[in-house]
């Protein structure tokens, strides 16, 4: 006869990946989102729940360097790789990234819901291009919903971030 900790056991993965460049092992259930992973088990809540379907952007992390919804993305799918959240990307004496910067200074979040889709979304895509036109970050950021902007404050952030971004190389 199993034990209930037997059981349990058969009943979890066992993750292994990096989250914000720090070593992950946790015992998941198997329909574990990613989203609940790390907002949950990990306390990172600066990954936002929004709609729980893909379509609002709020849940946004980096999976290997490309954005991903992680209310739609199982933990399990992340197995040995690389998850960078919205906390993740400051530098290690805290120091905001030009992309953040920018957002800050651009005006690029109101409420700030929306931040981890577009931050992240924006730090894809200048890794990416890093001089893209309007209609290119228009195009980048359609996966993320802003409900106080309006978007002009967004785009103007991405392109601020990409001037700094060209300077620093």
């Amino acid at each position: 006869m199993a034990t209930n900790m037997e059981e349990m056991l058969e009943d979890t993965v066992l993750l292994q990946c990096r989250v914000n460049n720090k070593p992950c092992e946790l015992a998941i259930a198997p329909g574990t989102t990613l989203l609940e992973l790390l907002r949950e088990e990990m306390r990172l809540t600066g990954t936002h729940m929004g709609c729980m379907t893909g379509h609002c952007g709020a849940c946004t992390v980096l999976i290997d360097g490309e954005v991903a919804k992680s209310c739609i993305t199982l933990a399990a799918t992340v197995q040995r790789k690389t998850i960078t959240t919205l906390e993740g990307l400051k530098d290690a004496d805290g120091k905001l990234t030009p992309i953040q910067q920018a957002f800050w200074d651009e005006a690029g979040l109101q409420c700030a819901f929306c931040a981890p889709g577009m931050v992240l979304t924006a730090t894809e895509l200048l890794k990416s291009n890093a001089e893209p036109t309007d209609d290119e970050i228009r195009t980048a950021m359609a996966g993320n919903l802003c409900r106080c902007t309006g978007y002009q404050s967004i785009v103007r952030a991405v392109r601020a971030a990409a001037r700094v971004m060209k300077q620093l190389k």
